[in-house]
């Protein structure tokens, strides 16, 4: 004769300590790796006292950049990166425009240190103006 087995109800919890165990470690990877993310060029902006643009946080962006030694930088996006190269003013022209064409809704910034000429500002200005950009928008620093 057999021996009488008890059927075993099954057990209907789910274990969710492995789960939480995967949660922290990708909660210390983000707050480790997030700080590293911002990148930039290092521009000196000028002060203003004027209100914060409106800016769509989901339209693309394209910034240009103009460093204290006149240089100029051309990013798609929010931020530079360190590792770029700097761009001459008419190749800035005709990158903005192929941009322009291919999307008339970005959105257009431009960053300029304020130990740049005001020359290399006009001829980015004219330079912008001549590729289609209607009205680029000026980023500064909030007065101190």
């Amino acid at each position: 004769m057999e021996p009488v087995r008890k059927r075993r109800k099954p057990v209907a919890e789910i274990n969710v300590v492995p789960y939480i165990d995967v949660m922290l470690v990708l909660l210390i990877v983000f707050m480790v790796t997030a700080p590293l993310l911002t990148q930039g060029l290092i521009v000196d902006l000028p002060q203003a006292s004027s209100e914060p643009l409106d800016v769509d946080e989901d339209a693309e962006t394209l910034v240009i950049s103009i460093t204290a030694d006149e240089q100029y930088y051309i990013s798609l996006g929010s931020t530079q990166q360190e590792d770029q190269t700097p761009v001459a003013v008419d190749v800035i022209g005709d990158q903005v425009s192929r941009i322009v064409g291919a999307n008339p809704q970005i959105q257009v910034f431009v960053e300029g240190d304020g130990q740049s000429s005001y020359s290399s500002f006009i001829s980015l200005m004219t330079v912008l103006q001549a590729a289609g950009v209607a009205s680029p928008n000026l980023i500064t620093k909030p007065l101190e």
